[in-house]
């Protein structure tokens, strides 16, 4: 078992391309030319690249910072992948950026950062909608959980 995780170790690497762990360099994702690379998806960390797959609705690129920005323990932009993020937005193939960090202040710091820097490159950055879970009840919700709920309402289309 400790071979494995020493071999492990040694194979698994940050991808140079969108920053996900991978042990082939591009990953899967970069490397898959199926992939719609109009759109990236932009992350905190590999283990949301994972989330976001088993949902099988995302068919876009990937971008994972390595964390999101945080004054309090010393991560500022210099210590994330955002000049990478740029680089790859110089082409001009990317059309959306779709922002997905967590929604807490952290993640919302990075959300709105983002946008001021990419906004003034006339490309389109989203953010994910946040809301009630599937399921969930409104009794048991915070009050900015339902600010949430309401800002990300949709339309209801009926099939009539």
């Amino acid at each position: 078992m400790a071979r494995s995780l020493v071999e492990a170790k040694q194979r698994v690497q940050h991808c140079s391309i969108c920053g996900n762990l991978t042990d082939a360099d591009p990953c899967e994702i970069c490397g898959d030319e199926d992939r719609d690379c109009s759109t990236i998806c932009v992350l905190g960390d590999s283990s949301d690249v994972v989330a976001m797959e088993k949902t099988r609705e995302y068919h876009g690129r990937y971008h994972v910072l390595g964390g999101v920005l945080s004054p309090m323990d010393g991560i500022g932009p210099e210590e994330l992948r955002i000049g990478e993020l740029l680089e790859r937005l110089r082409d001009g193939k990317v059309r959306e950026v779709i922002v997905a960090t967590d929604p807490t202040v952290e993640g919302e710091a990075t959300a709105l950062y983002l946008a001021r820097l990419l906004n003034p490159l006339g490309i389109k950055v989203t953010r994910i909608a946040r809301g009630l879970p599937e399921g969930g009840d409104l009794d048991y919700a915070d009050d900015a959980t339902l600010v949430r709920a309401l800002e990300g309402r949709r339309v209801m289309e009926t099939d009539s």
